[in-house]
């Protein structure tokens, strides 16, 4: 029985330049990416982009109302702190805040106590259940519903002169209080005005009408610069979760160390849900095309002529590049039972039946050194010494059979 001292390289091996001519194009492809991505991020390191952002010209920015307000002679000051915000607030001023939910019960408190007596106009976007009840006491919002064309049936000027406008998302529902209601869905309003004093705060349960690609729609633009244009001062409040007055104590009321009990997922946008969903779907789509069965294999003529050692190393390349040595050990096993069997008078039909072809083989070399039953019926080599190893006692013992 001959030894394998070490693996050899076989034909079959891959040489570096091999592997640099397989790999060169997807390493160029994302060469290329990565160039085209750092491009793109120089060139637009200067613009503004965000949702509701009233600098992005994207989608959903809002330059497009800003830049309206401001020929109305209405300036528009961006700020992303609360202290900021609150130290803008006066008769003068409109003060928009684009997402009350991302606020802390802090700063939900300090907004309000800001905007009580200031005698202007605070706008909340899209306020739900965890900001409108410490913002607007009182006032309660129900589930957000879709946005659609609504009519405003409301005494509201600046509703009635809008027309029908883009409206959904929260409903609200009031106790008590002196309020306007607009642009109702499912029996309750989709805007809601409620008077404080000199001063209102207005709710709008979706801030769609906003967005850029939006504005022209309907009586959008119209009800946007009514409500956010009746003061020469707008203050633009984008929430920002590094806004220092997040993490600042409450003082002098009954909220004192009141913490927000709110989970990463409340902070986390609808859409980024729905975005998240989509790529498991797509990533489980991929995944049963990559896995699907494959026919079976079709026998056809080659067009020409293929040496056999040509078709050998073939094969050879291909159980290699998927590590098949299952599959390489089988076929030589296949091969060397078939050849052997009628060496030793065993039927083709008994050739692979380890009960037979095992005590015929057995019979006729009573002098062999080679474990028959592991070499001819065993399991799969481990690794490739292990193959090479199996295919020279293979051949060792067909060329036993054939001399005795």
């Amino acid at each position: 029985m001959t030894e394998a001292t070490a693996s050899p390289t076989t034909s079959a091996s891959l040489t570096p330049h091999q592997i640099w001519t397989r790999t060169r194009g997807p390493l160029l492809a994302l060469l290329v990416l990565v160039a085209a991505g750092v491009a793109l991020a120089t060139v637009r390191s200067g613009d503004q982009h965000g949702r509701l952002d009233p600098r992005s010209a994207d989608r959903y920015g809002s330059r497009a109302v800003a830049e309206l307000l401001k020929g109305r002679g209405v300036s528009v000051q961006v700020v992303t702190t609360l202290d900021e915000a609150v130290a803008q607030v006066g008769p003068e001023t409109t003060l928009l805040v684009t997402s009350p939910d991302l606020l802390t019960p802090h700063q939900q408190n300090g907004l309000r106590a800001a905007t009580d007596d200031s005698a202007g106009r605070t706008v909340l976007l899209a306020a739900g259940p965890t900001s409108v009840g410490s913002l607007v006491p009182g006032v309660h919002a129900r589930p957000a519903g879709p946005v659609a064309t609504r009519a405003a049936q409301c005494s509201l000027p600046a509703a009635r002169n809008a027309g029908d406008a883009e409206t959904g998302g929260f409903h609200y529902a009031s106790n008590g209080l002196d309020t306007i209601a607009c642009f109702p869905s499912d029996g309750l309003p989709t805007l809601l005005l409620v008077e404080q004093g000199a001063g209102d705060t207005v709710l709008l349960g979706a801030p769609d009408l906003l967005y850029n690609d939006r504005l022209a729609n309907q009586g959008n633009a119209s009800l946007a610069l009514q409500l956010l244009g009746s003061r020469p001062h707008l203050v633009w409040y984008l929430p920002s979760l590094t806004d220092t007055s997040a993490a600042a104590e409450n003082g002098g009321n009954g909220d004192d160390g009141a913490r927000d009990n709110r989970s990463f997922a409340d902070l986390i946008p609808r859409g980024w849900l729905w975005g998240t969903l989509q790529l498991a779907l797509a990533a489980v789509l991929a995944a049963v095309w990559r896995a699907r069965r494959l026919g079976p294999l079709v026998t056809e003529r080659l067009p020409v002529a293929i040496r056999a050692s040509e078709s050998t190393e073939g094969r050879a390349r291909l159980y290699r590049r998927a590590n098949a040595r299952d599959r390489a050990a089988d076929s030589l096993r296949s091969a060397t039972r078939t050849r052997i069997a009628p060496l030793i008078g065993v039927p083709p039909r008994d050739a692979h039946s380890p009960a037979t072809l095992i005590p015929a083989l057995s019979a006729r070399l009573t002098t062999t050194a080679i474990d028959l039953p592991t070499v001819l019926f065993g399991p799969a080599p481990p690794d490739d010494a292990a193959l090479v190893l199996l295919a020279d006692q293979l051949d060792t013992l067909e060329r036993e059979v054939r001399t005795s």
